[in-house]
């Protein structure tokens, strides 16, 4: 994403050329289908949404081929992948930010290497938490945390008038998944399974249900069908831009703390 810092987008732009980036979570059938629950009211009117994840890699143990992601010098940390990709499927679903505020904590000094039991430098923040208030005036409170916990490793509950819904996985990389859909409204007061309807599934990936070529397959599809059909459904470098910024103020807080 920081190709867009210096004007790619606008300049892609001005000459009429499509761009995009690897925001999979926001293509994924499972987000899609969130996001025309809450348009169509299963909710009611959205007033909070409550998201917890954990980030898999981060924790106490990391194995060998992925101690690059504990420097930020690498651009793989826990603020622009897991979370980074759940911000963003947050806010297509339900908006972006009028105001936050952000924390990113460094609570572990360092992580074992799980093959040879050495102590590398945690160099990144294994703690992100964001409070704020989307604009149309929803309450949001996320956090993640490296690592795996014993308890939830990913849950995400949308509260409004009429209906609750409850997303859930086993890790916080909400762009891989396997994800689940739960949701309750009006006189219903259990949350039942919301089943994937088949319109929202490539017949190609039929046989693929999670995992990275599942929701790849579809962030492929989906700029094929904008290349195709002049739509502008998946991100380009001028919505990564509003990405990055986020990103920054959130690493602005790291520094101050």
């Amino acid at each position: 994403m920081s190709a867009t810092r210096n004007g790619a987008g606008g300049a892609a732009k001005a000459k009429g050329i499509r761009t995009f980036v690897g925001l999979q979570a926001r293509t994924t059938p499972h987000i899609q289908y969130l996001r025309d629950l809450i348009a169509d009211g299963y909710v009611g009117d959205v007033l909070s949404t409550t998201l917890v994840g954990s980030g898999l890699a981060y924790g106490d143990t990391v194995d060998e081929s992925n101690v690059y992601l504990l420097d930020p010098a690498n651009g793989a940390t826990l603020l622009t992948i897991p979370f980074g990709h759940t911000i963003d499927a947050l806010t297509m679903v339900l908006g972006e930010f009028a105001d936050f505020d952000p924390r990113a904590v460094t609570r572990r000094t360092t992580a074992r290497v799980a093959q040879t039991g050495e102590e590398v430098a945690m160099r990144t923040a294994d703690q992100i938490a964001v409070q704020g208030v989307l604009e149309s005036g929803t309450v949001v409170s996320a956090h993640y945390r490296g690592g795996l916990s014993r308890g939830t490793n990913f849950l995400w509950e949308i509260n409004g008038t009429q209906g609750d819904i409850q997303i859930t996985g086993p890790t916080g990389h909400l762009q891989v998944g396997p994800i689940t859909l739960r949701g309750a409204r009006g006189e219903n007061s259990e949350l039942a399974e919301l089943p994937l309807p088949a319109a929202y599934e490539l017949p190609a990936l039929a046989g693929v249900r999670t995992g990275p070529a599942f929701s790849v397959g579809h962030a492929y599809a989906a700029i094929r069908e904008d290349l195709t059909q002049s739509t502008h459904g998946v991100a380009d470098f001028t919505h990564a831009h509003r990405r990055q910024q986020l990103f920054d103020r959130i690493e602005a807080a790291a520094k101050r703390d």
